[in-house]
């Protein structure tokens, strides 16, 4: 994997190596095509279900989820490389880390690896943290980037 020429990533097996926390996924029927391998869509579904754990584990869901917050998530820009078939029934690990945070956004970064490690596809995407009257950035806290580049426990 070390002559893949994606963008956002200088050097695969380091940067495979900085995630920590991710996310089981079983592929299901419904979500391969004609082919029988994972349908094109289907990792983008892959990085909400493990975004959404990983900001849960952080505890961002939780306060962007109170009625009384001003704060909540949206999704600036989303892209998937594709590495490798996967097919039907196959148990995917979905990595998930921040990989820089900004004033008021974060670009994660995503890794789906089968039960081999074989890396299946990787993504990227900026996130952002908006106020829900105005519509514009709000501000992450000192203690939310924290938890941002703290490490996180492995979900199994």
């Amino acid at each position: 994997m070390s002559n893949l020429k994606i963008p956002y990533i200088n050097n695969f097996e380091g940067w495979k190596k900085e995630f920590e926390f991710y996310y089981p996924v079983k592929i299901r029927f419904s979500e391969t095509d004609l082919f029988g391998h994972m349908n094109n869509t289907v990792p983008f579904i892959y990085f909400e279900q493990a975004r959404i754990e990983f900001f849960k584990h952080l505890g961002f869901m939780q306060n962007w989820l109170d009625p009384a917050s001003q704060a909540i998530p949206v999704v600036a820009n989303l892209q998937c490389d594709f590495l490798k078939q996967a097919f039907f029934d196959e148990n995917l690990k979905v990595y998930v880390k921040a990989d820089s945070v900004g004033n008021s956004s974060v670009d994660i970064h995503y890794l789906g690896v089968n039960e081999k490690d074989i890396p299946v596809f990787s993504g990227r995407g900026t996130m952002v943290q908006m106020d829900k009257q105005t519509g514009k950035g709000l501000a992450w806290t000192e203690e939310q980037k924290e938890l941002f580049i703290r490490p996180a426990v492995k979900m199994d």
